[in-house]
């Protein structure tokens, strides 16, 4: 056999998804985080685009219409030892996941995929490739949950000195944090750091979003479930507490978790057992605890939507991460850095920003944190050649959202003309459902939680949605 092909610097996937929406959709999300996405529908074409031109990971759905995807996991593996590969498993399947891990995957995600966690898996990934120092710029596009060496943050603002240090201060112990802030300011990448840090670093990390599992399946999620204790149980399956077992378990969305479940949550951490669904004895695992909420939790208590006696229990090291407009100058180094390593992606030449381009990255308010920042250094590096970023590079929406702002000079008025015929005419209502959902997917570059934010659903009913259309291919 000849040699494989080396894998070019950068974030190059190699995506196998048989379901035509979540191909779709995780493709969008990849390639707005600035990854360079080939895809495959089986396992035949997977292997193929693999032997012509080796990626730096591949993303690999375990079911797959021509062959299981664990065999095809193991030939990917023997045929190119060390290629990070992320699994991903329909049906909340973490026992198939488990095995995939056994059997040498990097990581895996269990369907439906909370965008956060998805592209952390895949820098994850990506990272182990990498042989760069760690003060040099990333192997990948950074996204919202930016990693920059040990540290784990790209920024060296007060605001971030301080979270960095409260990390370390806690790592070592068994506490529980409880992570609050905005979507966007790296929640995620603040509980993977506390596990890195603690002596829980060798042991699994896994990742559960509250608010993107329907309820009527979280207890299973979590604690697992017998063969029999329900329809379509058709075998035992270990939850994410006993997938945590050794490591951390990470609860992000905490404040979304049902109020039956939460009862269940409290007599978990207080006894350190679990008992399945269905089952009659439980289990004694070893877990540190860590979770996170965009809301004010103490907010949802007061409402009746959170118990009070979990959220004393939780909250026990409060970590709030500061939004972007919080972190002095850190938007420019994080700016700087996405700049250049984009431009060497695109293979185009930019010299840094303007005196006028800092001053209003530094009084923008930057309501989308650091992913918004990601995405108008994407279009400046997509849309311009090079040399010095001036304002009128800048995207029209910027200078709009700007308090006093003006257009930048050329822009054109908005468009205001009627449209000739309605696009929706001859579609069924389900047709008009899927397209708004998917036109509003597209619209926020892939993101569910801010395209359900946009159509005021929660983003686990679009997941269930895109779900049900794979299903139904």
């Amino acid at each position: 056999m000849s040699a494989a092909p080396v894998p070019r610097a950068g974030g190059d996937i190699l995506l196998i998804e048989d379901t035509p929406s979540l191909q779709l959709l995780y493709r969008s999300i990849l390639t707005n985080a600035g990854h360079r996405v080939r895809t495959a529908s089986t396992a035949a074409e997977g292997m193929r685009q693999l032997h012509e031109a080796t990626p730096a990971a591949v993303l690999l759905d375990l079911m797959l219409p021509d062959r299981d995807g664990l065999d095809l996991l193991n030939d990917v593996l023997r045929h190119h030892p060390g290629m990070p590969v992320v699994a991903v498993t329909a049906n909340g399947s973490i026992a198939r996941a488990v095995e995939a891990m056994r059997a040498g995957a990097h990581d895996f995600l269990v369907k439906p995929v909370e965008e956060t966690r998805f592209l952390s898996a895949v820098s994850n990934a990506l990272g182990q490739r990498s042989q760069r120092p760690a003060r040099s710029l990333p192997t990948r596009r950074p996204n919202e949950a930016e990693v920059a060496g040990g540290s784990g943050f790209l920024g060296s603002s007060r605001a971030m000195r301080r979270v960095e240090a409260k990390i370390r201060s806690v790592a070592g112990s068994m506490a529980t944090v409880f992570i609050t802030g905005e979507s966007g300011t790296g929640k995620e990448l603040a509980a993977l750091a506390v596990h890195r840090h603690s002596a829980r670093a060798n042991g699994p990390f896994i990742a559960l979003n509250c608010g993107a599992i329907p309820h009527d399946l979280m207890e299973s999620e979590v604690f697992g479930h017998v063969k029999g204790s329900f329809t379509g149980a058709i075998s035992d399956k270990p939850g994410a507490a006993v997938a945590a077992d050794g490591g951390t378990l990470f609860l992000d969305e905490v404040c979304e978790m049902a109020p039956a479940l939460q009862t269940k949550l409290l007599r978990f951490l207080q006894t350190s057992t679990v008992t399945p669904v269905g089952a009659t004895k439980p289990r004694k695992v070893n877990v540190r605890i860590v979770c996170a909420t965009n809301r004010d939790p103490l907010h949802a208590v007061r409402r009746g939507q959170f118990r009070e006696d979990l959220y004393y229990r939780l909250y026990v090291v409060p970590l709030h991460m500061p939004p972007l407009r919080d972190r002095e100058s850190d938007v420019i180094e994080i700016a700087e850095a996405a700049l250049f390593r984009f431009a060497e992606e695109e293979g185009r030449s930019f010299d840094g920003f303007s005196p006028e381009v800092e001053a209003l990255f530094r009084s923008y308010d930057w309501p989308g944190n650091v992913r918004q920042l990601l995405n108008v250094i994407r279009n400046v590096v997509v849309l311009n050649e090079g040399g010095l970023v001036t304002p009128g590079m800048l995207p029209e929406d910027l200078h709009r959202g700007m308090v006093g702002g003006e257009e930048p000079p050329g822009a054109a008025p908005p468009d205001l003309t009627l449209p000739v015929a309605d696009p929706l005419a001859g579609m069924t209502l389900a047709q008009i459902e899927r397209h708004a959902v998917e036109t509003a997917i597209a619209r926020h570059g892939g993101s569910v939680p801010r395209a359900a934010r946009e159509l005021d659903v929660s983003p686990s009913t679009l997941y269930r949605k895109i779900e049900a259309w794979g299903r139904g291919k």
